[in-house]
């Protein structure tokens, strides 16, 4: 593999893809793209380019993988950009090519990737390929975080699908409420504010993307049952009116958090006063 790269992303011409296009480019690789119905095709990138990166929505992933995984070889790179892993990886993982699933961790809104996380999910690469790829993302200041698709699921499983789980349900609270966010804003204070604002921000957004990330990842399931059963178990400490239970079931979690808990005030102070300003 030469130190140009021809770069292919498959839904190159989506915002992850244009982001990614630029990422590359400016690391001095060529980078070609292909969509619905374009010239060069799919079929073309997995024929001629050396790195081939799948960047459409998640529940169109796998047939895409299966469209040009048998017709790729040992020396080229096949990787994804989806939100889940493994099953894109089990379908990459039948073509011959090497293999790294990949999931950046923001939205294609952002104006750049540095600072941002970039989780690496490593199959089948020998480690100069994969240093490779990495350093790339890192020149541009983004940080590479690497396990295995099976964990990736699962900690994504929270990170994503419960968080937006959760704040799709106290915005469907809000709005059966009665009351307007309009209404509420004028009385919250920064830090329920940027609460607030995120549950706007995801809103903002897609809904078939937070469809596929929510419905498409096996461990979805299994975090939002434990959810509503933590939601359940707290209802009935705040409708007993036991002070003491309500106590106990805030410190447990005090000290599952404990460690965290400073990083987590920092972090939030300086959100809080940039907001402020």
């Amino acid at each position: 593999m030469s130190d140009v790269l021809v770069v292919g992303i498959i839904g190159g011409f989506g915002g992850m893809g244009r982001l990614f296009a630029g990422v590359f480019e400016r690391a001095g690789h060529k980078v070609l793209i292909s969509g619905r119905n374009t010239c060069p095709s799919n079929s073309d990138l997995a024929g001629v380019c050396d790195v081939v990166i799948v960047s459409v929505p998640i529940h169109e992933t796998v047939k895409v993988i299966e469209e040009i995984a048998p017709l790729m070889n040992s020396d080229q790179i096949l990787c994804d950009f989806t939100s889940v892993k493994l099953e894109p990886v089990k379908a990459m993982l039948k073509s011959e090519a090497k293999v790294i699933g990949l999931h950046p961790m923001f939205g294609p809104s952002v104006s750049g990737i540095k600072g941002q996380t970039i989780v690496a999910t490593p199959v089948r690469c020998d480690r100069k390929s994969e240093e490779m790829l990495y350093q790339i993302f890192r020149n541009e200041g983004a940080d590479v975080c690497i396990m295995t698709p099976e964990e990736h699921d699962r900690i994504t499983g929270i990170v994503q699908g419960l968080v937006h789980f959760a704040t799709l349900s106290v915005a469907d609270t809000i709005r059966n409420s009665g009351i307007s966010p309009e209404a509420i804003l004028p009385v919250m204070s920064p830090v329920y504010r940027i609460e607030m604002g995120l549950i706007g921000r995801i809103l903002g957004q897609d809904a078939a993307l937070y469809g596929d990330i929510l419905q498409m990842n096996p461990a979805s399931e299994t975090v939002i049952e434990n959810f509503c059963k933590s939601a359940g178990k707290l209802k009935d400490i705040v409708k007993s009116k036991d002070r003491k239970l309500f106590e106990s079931f805030f410190n447990e979690n005090e000290k599952a958090f404990h460690d965290y808990i400073p990083q987590a005030t920092k972090d939030t102070d300086t959100v809080i006063e940039a907001l402020v300003k």
